[in-house]
């Protein structure tokens, strides 16, 4: 379900502008809709009344808590089933932060990520994002939400960006606290800046070799890790806000001397920031997270340099939080052992 279905809904049962965002922004808040000063009866019309139980109740079906993993570090992984049974994951970090879903896996393919690894299953839908926010309310406040999640982004972006656009309204989301993370496509830095709601950007990066960033990220839209810098700069310098540079630290692979130069000279003056996360180990993908002695001596070395480093821990690494692991751990318990495999013993 998109946002656009929902205001066609509410139009349909007589609401005007101001009762169309009243109904959003108590939803997208985790409100109950006879919340505020203003009596639901003494402001809302007769057959917008009579439709509102339906209405809330389609929404309320929208997505069902599954599960929920918390994490030493404050976290809470959310494994969130939607209403035909597939399975997404928010995050709610510290900080009252959110990470959200926007697809059923993701096409992409990034190497080092459980969630590319079954492919693209479906998209979201506008409402079905705002939702996870809605629900992740129910537990604790949200002031920051990012689209980093299960997905890209900009492979379902008019849904993603209308989503944007209620939850940096009717949501009361502060617009530089919306982040739209992407492994890079030319779409996103022609939409974003003509959106009413401009959201700060996460930048997939991970090397500043081309042919690496080619083989870790097969799917990705052909945009040298210089084009999408200068890309990036454009966008920050435009809104005002700092790019958020992410690198994924996989031993043996990006942690060498030679990127440690070339994020220098990549970055060096930039209006961004590099989050640099080392590596949160995926079944039956072969890499390495480096020592965290060693990712520490990189990001010395790069504030040294001249580059503003910021080195994390991926959210909720004590439950294998990775996004799509959960969904993935799920799936293979609901999953029959097919028939061929099965042995009898005696």
């Amino acid at each position: 379900m998109h946002i656009e279905q929902i205001r066609q809904s509410l139009r349909a049962a007589g609401a005007g502008a101001s009762h169309e965002f009243r109904v959003l922004r108590l939803w997208s808040q985790a409100l109950p809709q006879t919340s505020g000063k203003r009596r639901p009866e003494h402001f809302l019309p007769a057959s917008l009344l009579a439709a509102l139980p339906a209405l809330e109740a389609q929404l309320a079906g929208l997505v069902r808590l599954q599960s929920v993993h918390p994490g030493a570090d404050g976290s809470e992984r959310l494994l969130v089933e939607l209403a035909d049974g597939q399975t997404v994951e928010s995050v709610l970090l510290p900080r009252e932060g959110l990470c959200i879903s926007s697809q059923v896996g993701c096409a992409v393919g990034c190497r080092f990520c459980m969630t590319g690894q079954g492919g693209l299953v479906r998209q979201l839908g506008s409402a079905e994002m705002v939702a996870q926010v809605a629900l992740a309310r129910t537990r604790r406040p949200v002031k920051k939400v990012v689209f980093m999640g299960m997905g890209e982004p900009a492979h379902n972006l008019d849904a993603v960006l209308e989503a944007i656009d209620l939850l940096g309204t009717a949501g009361n989301v502060g617009h530089k606290n919306l982040v739209f993370s992407t492994v890079g496509d030319p779409r996103v830095f022609e939409r974003l800046p003509r959106g009413r709601v401009k959201p700060a950007l996460a930048l997939s990066l991970h090397t500043t070799k081309d042919e690496l960033r080619r083989e870790l990220l097969p799917r990705a839209p052909r945009l040298s890790p210089q084009e999408l810098v200068d890309a990036g700069e454009a966008y920050a310098r435009a809104t005002g806000y700092p790019i958020q540079y992410q690198w994924t630290l996989l031993e043996g692979v990006n942690d060498g001397p030679d990127e440690i130069e070339g994020i220098v000279r990549l970055l060096h003056g930039k209006y961004g920031v590099l989050n640099m996360i080392p590596f949160n180990a995926v079944d039956g993908v072969d890499f390495r997270r480096p020592s965290w002695e060693r990712a520490a001596e990189i990001a010395r070395t790069l504030h040294r340099r001249g580059i503003l480093t910021k080195l994390r821990q991926s959210a909720g690494q004590d439950v294998d939080g990775g996004c799509g692991q959960l969904r993935a751990r799920s799936i293979a318990v609901l999953r029959p052992m097919p028939q061929a495999r099965a042995t009898h013993l005696s």
